[in-house]
């Protein structure tokens, strides 16, 4: 019987996922299939507790939908519970199930891409307080960090993330993040500033310790501004596109029963898909 996931959300046309998850089901000889739905908020609560009923296994979660859909689990585990929000389903047991697999992801990238990134774990500052973001806050308070502090241009937005995660996560209005960079161990931009078509994250590195490590949740373009200026200072830098593709193990495993690994091959198939979309480079 063909096993059968899918990427919802609205839009997924641009979804990556597909490309992805359709190389590991190569790769491994599995068979099985990934495929995209359109799936508006209005319709997601219904299309979610209807995941068996129309053939798939589970499912991965884009926008605007992972709150819908965190709200339709019968368990949910500790990620997804902590964020209030899902980005991976599966059925289990006749039940629903769901995580949020960002934040690994994000943390699974950082050790492949740079071995001792959390050496010290005293300070993590973080730049934007959306939905990644409190993936990422969650995921570093996770591995350990003394502090994270938390910078948004809105400071009451980033108190009012910072207040999901207890002392260790302080909020910082932006035009004060020259007071702290001295004290980051890694420096994280989850805003889409530096997004191919927007305006770019200005900061001055040179006030960042020479260890630290500078990491975009962006991979559109994949050197992003951001990047490239650490890179030329001489940081260690690491992009986004790797976040992509480790959050999606998790996923893979639970539905197809085969955990997957990220090879340099398989990133290179996403890259030439960036280039080929004209979409390497800001």
């Amino acid at each position: 019987m063909t096993l059968r996931a899918c990427v919802t959300g609205q839009p997924v046309t641009y979804s990556r996922s597909p490309l992805l998850h359709g190389y590991w089901l190569k790769a491994y000889g599995i068979d099985g299939a990934y495929e995209r739905e359109e799936v508006p908020p209005e319709t997601a609560a219904d299309f979610y507790r209807s995941l068996a009923v129309r053939g798939y296994a589970g499912c991965n979660v884009t926008l605007p939908n992972k709150e819908i859909a965190f709200s339709v689990l019968d368990e949910a585990d500790e990620s997804a519970a902590a964020l209030g929000a899902a980005n991976t389903l599966w059925l289990e047991g006749g039940k629903l199930h769901g995580a949020s697999t960002d934040g690994y992801g994000f943390i699974a990238n950082l050790d492949a891409s740079a071995p001792g990134w959390d050496g010290a774990r005293n300070c993590a500052l973080v730049v934007g307080a959306g939905g990644a973001s409190r993936a990422v806050v969650h995921a570093l308070v996770g591995r350990g960090f003394d502090r994270v502090v938390l910078a948004n241009r809105t400071l009451e937005r980033a108190e009012t993330v910072a207040s999901l995660f207890g002392p260790r996560v302080r909020p910082l209005a932006f035009d004060r993040i020259v007071e702290v960079m001295g004290e980051a161990d890694i420096l994280v931009n989850c805003t889409s500033l530096g997004m191919k078509g927007s305006d770019p994250l200005t900061l001055d590195l040179g006030r960042l310790r020479p260890e630290a490590v500078v990491s975009d949740i962006v991979y559109v373009p994949l050197m992003t501004p951001l990047l490239k200026a650490a890179s030329a200072a001489g940081f260690r830098t690491v992009d986004g596109l790797g976040m992509l593709l480790h959050q999606g193990v998790p996923g893979f495993r639970r539905w197809f029963g085969v955990t997957p690994e990220v090879t340099p091959e398989l990133r290179a198939v996403l890259v030439e898909d960036l280039r080929a979309k004209g979409q390497l480079e800001a």
